[in-house]
């Protein structure tokens, strides 16, 4: 039985019949802002999301088109001191944790503005998908602060060197640069996005469950593993694997059509 989904101030939490979910920020500003009650928000509906045995994917989006998330409550931050500045970044590394803590795989939905925190959000996510018009940067260092937290996955995603600029310069590159750096998946034009999701999300949600989930915890574990420990784990996970009927269950189709040529 499927649980009902709470009410969150600034997050919309929807699911499908699949038990695809969708984490919308909701009632923020319009560049979907990341101030600390929409933090604090989403981090307790992305835990909430996890806990959910049901759940096969995750899709995590801001309201409208015109951006993911256009950073950070820059008026809230001009006001910080140094304990206030570290609660409120801890804030937004408790959100970052959250997403990727989810144990089925999140897919970041991504057009127009993604900057700052929106950058390490996404990047917190397994899979990003962007539309043509989107913007993407790390312009902290404009404004007097340097980029933290989730901003240390982008070496891996993109390379020290584009790091480097990107955080050294806080200068954007649109899609289609981040696309070739690696930062996106796939790309589409404005206004195909929701096709473009359906079509990573589609396959996810019509694979074994169990095996999703233990591949998305094998994929984490090798990015903080060594090979050894990987290759160990591996093994445990593929045995695991057989402890139900979903490998059965799941290889019959493939079996039965051998069997009819």
């Amino acid at each position: 039985m499927t649980a009902p989904i709470p009410e969150f101030t600034h997050a919309l939490v929807t699911r499908d019949a699949r038990g695809v979910y969708t984490l919308q920020i909701h009632d923020a500003k319009s560049l979907n802002i990341l101030a600390s009650a929409v933090t604090l928000s989403l981090t307790e509906a992305a835990r909430w999301i996890a806990a959910q045995d049901d759940a096969r994917a995750v899709v995590v989006r801001g309201t409208g088109e015109r951006a993911f998330v256009g950073g950070a409550n820059i008026y809230e931050m001009a006001e910080l001191d140094p304990p206030g500045a570290r609660s409120f970044i801890t804030r937004l590394r408790e959100l970052c944790e959250a997403v990727a803590d989810i144990p089925v795989p999140t897919i970041a939905r991504l057009p127009g503005f993604c900057l700052g925190a929106g950058m390490e959000l996404a990047a917190a996510c397994d899979i990003r998908l962007g539309s043509a018009d989107g913007v993407f940067g790390m312009p902290e260092v404009r404004v007097g602060i340097p980029s933290v937290i989730h901003a240390l996955l982008l070496p891996a995603l993109i390379g020290q060197g584009r790091t480097n600029w990107l955080l050294l310069t806080g200068e954007t590159v649109d899609a289609a640069q981040a696309r070739d750096w690696g930062f996106l998946e796939f790309l589409c034009e404005a206004g195909g996005l929701d096709a473009l999701v359906e079509r990573t999300v589609a396959p996810i949600a019509a694979s074994g469950p169990r095996a999703v989930r233990s591949q998305k915890a094998l994929l984490r574990y090798w990015t903080e593993s060594s090979i050894q420990a990987g290759l160990d784990r591996s093994v445990e996970a593929f045995g695991e694997a057989f402890t139900t009927d979903e490998p059965r269950e799941c290889m019959a189709p493939f079996l039965a059509r051998k069997r009819h040529r």
